[in-house]
């Protein structure tokens, strides 16, 4: 996780600090085969160089960047949970508990569907 410290480091509210550092500990705990970097300011996940998922923080929310396809794949359990997406992030309101099933899949979904991928964003 020392890699994600420079981009945690830049959350100045502490509860939004310690609620991205959960989020992306989860999710290298879920999937510890998976690369961590940072790219274009954001944490990221990887599989094989190729992405599976992203993250981002603003005022209000937490963004999740699983690309398109995921977001069209999961766009009603996205809705079910009571985050507001648009093509190409989800937004966990920082006061909303996180789906940490709804992310579960959404990563195993950009596995499954990346294993054969060579390039680093689906083409």
């Amino acid at each position: 996780m020392e890699v994600f410290a420079p981009f945690l480091e830049k959350i100045d509210d502490p509860e939004h600090h310690d609620r991205a550092e959960e989020v992306l500990e989860w999710v290298a705990e879920q999937f510890p085969h998976l690369g961590t970097k940072i790219a274009w300011n954001q944490p990221m996940f990887t599989d094989h160089d190729t992405f599976i998922i992203g993250f981002s923080v603003s005022k209000k929310h937490l963004a999740v960047a699983p690309e398109q396809a995921g977001i069209i794949r999961f766009s009603d359990e996205i809705v079910k949970a009571g985050y507001d997406h648009t093509k190409e992030i989800i937004r966990i309101p920082w006061d909303a508990p996180v789906d940490y099933n709804l992310l579960k899949q959404l990563i195993a979904y950009n596995i499954a569907d990346k294993v054969d991928c060579t390039t680093f964003w689906r083409k």
